[in-house]
């Protein structure tokens, strides 16, 4: 038995920790942000797909039987090669789990015009995951994706709420909404995001819904291990959250408190 483990690039994973412990308090949960190599969203599908695999090698090294990749470029681009070509070779009985596939199993639902807009990273938007999932889902449906390069430097270096940081994603929010005026949905296809939800409903139009995946990845989950019971069989259960970053553990603790609005105590590990 061992904890479940959730990576990200960042900072941003803990937006989804936060909702997965909400939903689901029993169990233990290690995380790990490589904080040391963000931002994932303008770098290759070969660097992060060897980054992630690295990071997922640790997770299941420290106990995690099952791991939640709660970073949309890292769901993007390593996810399918990892379960597809790694896990049959390295863990067959452990499991990796992405974040872009509960959010478009039911974002068809949410939207009544059926166009849905994607604010995500570069890597992301690239990658065109959202548009492939969303259209399984609900073929009906129009995408319409914008990429914003600069809103994770901004939400991990605590710009987000000055004036130039607000302009910057005034300006993106503004760009997606220009590409179709039936847009009724927007997705916030990077876990940063939610950190700047509230400023982006108030700056689209009222009848626009804004959706932020944790309490979908958290809802999913638990679905899951209902499904899974040998996995959740192999879940520890004592309530413990521990934290792992590849950054200065005193730079981490300090931003993922914020983040988390309780006291964060990390361990330093080198990945690579």
């Amino acid at each position: 038995m061992g904890p479940i483990g959730i990576f990200d690039s960042g900072y941003g994973g803990l937006t989804i920790l936060a909702d997965i412990q909400a939903r689901l308090p029993q169990y233990d949960y290690l995380y790990l942000g490589d904080n040391a190599r963000a931002p994932y969203g303008t770098r290759s599908f070969d660097v992060v797909y060897e980054f992630t695999l690295q990071a997922v090698k640790e997770l299941f090294d420290r106990g995690c039987e099952l791991v939640i990749l709660a970073c949309n470029t890292a769901s993007a681009k390593a996810l399918r090669s990892i379960q597809q070509k790694d896990l049959p070779l390295m863990a067959p009985n452990k499991r990796v789990l992405g974040v872009i596939r509960p959010s478009t199993e039911i974002i068809g639902e949410l939207s009544e015009s059926k166009v849905i807009g994607v604010l995500a990273t570069q890597g992301t938007v690239k990658s065109n995951s959202y548009e492939i999932e969303i259209n399984k889902f609900s073929p009906e449906a129009k995408v319409v994706q914008h990429a914003c390069p600069l809103w994770v430097p901004l939400i991990e270096n605590n710009e987000h709420t000055s004036t130039d940081g607000k302009a910057f994603i005034k300006k993106d929010v503004e760009a997606l909404l220009a590409k179709d005026p039936n847009l009724d949905s927007i997705v916030l296809g990077c876990t940063h995001y939610p950190v700047v939800k509230e400023y982006i409903e108030s700056i689209v139009p009222k009848d626009v819904k804004i959706i932020a995946q944790g309490k979908i990845v958290a809802e999913s989950l638990a679905d899951y291990l209902d499904r899974h019971s040998k996995m959740e069989e192999r879940c520890s259960k004592k309530g413990t959250i521990r934290f792992l970053t590849s950054e200065n553990t005193e730079e981490f603790d300090e931003n993922a408190s914020v983040y988390l609005d309780q006291k964060v105590r990390s361990e330093h590990v080198s990945l690579g």
